[in-house]
């Protein structure tokens, strides 16, 4: 059984913990090549949608451009992930490439969680405020702002160019210490519990809203409930499972910094696998957004039907 070899603190003295990492390989190269695979074209596809959108004046394919474009940055760093763990955990291309990686893979979470609330606020000033906003809500505004997000996480994230590696991995469980228990505390609470809460709150009075319509079908009413509930859903799936394994950790550092070995041993293939969960919302993203749009399944089966052209049959026609 592989094992990766990490430094903690017990009592103010460093000791080696081995912490396997074979349990959850197999999990890893599954989810990451399936996301790859899944979305690499459908975040193209989305680009390509979305640009087409952004030149028609809307203002939320301006997010959703930014969003792809973010995925896809984050997804071409899942071959190295693969590589990475398909070698036992082995880093063989240099500590600089490592820290390119982590860092890119790292501000996507977060970059796509500002980006989804951005996302949100945008469709509930839209909805809930259609007469007070209009005319407000423009492409330049979200631009800065999308660009404001990038240079913002990208910014918070840059520690990570300081960080070591130790035996030749990259970035496996890191030691805590004072300063990474507030750090995870952070991220817990910026980062996903104030995100997640503008998302319940702004997706629920679309629905109020939606409901109280007279001007909609039920069909279409139905359509925006089930459409909020599968972006909670997911945001739920993808990101909450992760962040919870970072407070547990840093609490178990806050109340019993003797034991962390055993206790890093106990959730090292959890938050391995919750993190894995991060990237599904890279494939997630695009279906939710811009797939359940009509006028966006219109273009996409017009580029298939130009991908597949069939000759007109003369006996078909009609007079």
């Amino acid at each position: 059984m592989q094992n990766s070899t990490i430094t903690t603190t017990t009592g103010g003295h460093h000791q080696n913990c081995s912490i396997s990492y074979e349990e959850s390989k197999t999990f890893v190269i599954v989810v990451y090549s399936a996301v790859c695979a899944l979305g690499f074209p459908a975040n193209c596809l989305t680009l390509y949608l979305t640009s087409k959108r952004v030149k028609q004046g809307n203002v939320l394919a301006v997010y959703l451009f930014f969003l792809s474009l973010c995925e896809l940055l984050y997804i071409l760093t899942l071959p190295f992930w693969i590589i990475y763990v398909i070698k036992n955990h082995m880093w063989d291309t240099g500590k600089f490439s490592c820290q390119v990686i982590a860092f890119l893979f790292f501000c996507n979470i977060y970059i796509s969680i500002l980006l989804l609330c951005c996302i949100s606020i945008d469709r509930f000033r839209a909805v809930v405020f259609a007469l007070e906003t209009n005319g407000r809500r423009n492409q330049k505004m979200a631009a800065l702002l999308s660009i404001s997000v990038f240079i913002s996480v990208g910014l918070v994230h840059t520690p990570v160019f300081q960080m070591a590696s130790q035996n030749n991995t990259c970035f496996e469980v890191l030691e805590v210490d004072d300063q990474i228990a507030k750090y995870y505390y952070a991220r817990f609470v910026i980062g996903f519990v104030v995100p997640f809460a503008i998302i319940v709150y702004t997706n629920y009075r679309i629905f109020r809203s939606i409901k109280e319509s007279v001007s909609l079908t039920p069909r279409q009413k139905t359509k925006v409930k089930y459409l909020a509930i599968a972006i909670i859903v997911i945001f739920l799936i993808c990101f909450a499972p992760y962040h919870v394994v970072l407070l547990v950790r840093a609490l178990h550092f806050s109340h019993y910094p003797r034991n962390m070995c055993g206790f890093e041993k106990r959730v090292y293939t959890l938050s391995v696998i919750f993190l894995c969960f991060s990237t599904v919302n890279s494939v997630a993203d695009p279906i939710i957004y811009v797939f359940v749009s009509e006028n966006n399944r219109n273009d996409l089966s017009r580029i298939f039907r130009g991908w597949n052209p069939r000759p007109a049959n003369p006996a078909n026609r009609e007079n």
